[in-house]
């Protein structure tokens, strides 16, 4: 059972080069059948592994080293299905917005750097 969706900025710092930049996860929290709960990151809708771990920090673009991220945002997603929330059925003939389908994806590093200012 999914129990957070949320998204987080990771910001990157190069120990090697020093170049900074940050990038938009898509993270799932999940409880599975034995109590456990895992976390799942998706950057690009594409499944990742953690950026706070050296495996699955991105390599710098400058020098190609790898550092693990920080965490400097996050915007939890509501779940669905929250008392009040308001609520559109989608028609069944499937007409709701097609252009979602063609719909360009929101890149993951596609956001301005976070500077001094807006941290």
């Amino acid at each position: 059972m999914i129990t957070e969706l949320a998204v987080e900025r990771v910001e990157f710092t190069c120990g090697s080069c020093w170049h900074r930049w940050s990038v938009d996860y898509d993270v799932q929290r999940y409880l599975d059948g034995h109590g456990d709960e895992w976390e799942y990151f998706y950057r690009d809708n594409t499944a990742v592994p953690s950026p706070y771990t050296p495996q699955g920090a991105p390599p710098c673009e400058h020098c190609g080293r790898r550092w693990v991220g920080r965490l400097v945002a996050r915007r939890p997603v509501p779940l669905p299905g929250t008392a009040g929330a308001p609520r559109s059925r989608v028609p069944t003939e499937g007409s709701h917005r097609p252009e979602r389908h063609t719909a360009p994806l929101l890149e993951a590093g596609g956001h301005p750097q976070p500077t001094p200012e807006t941290r």
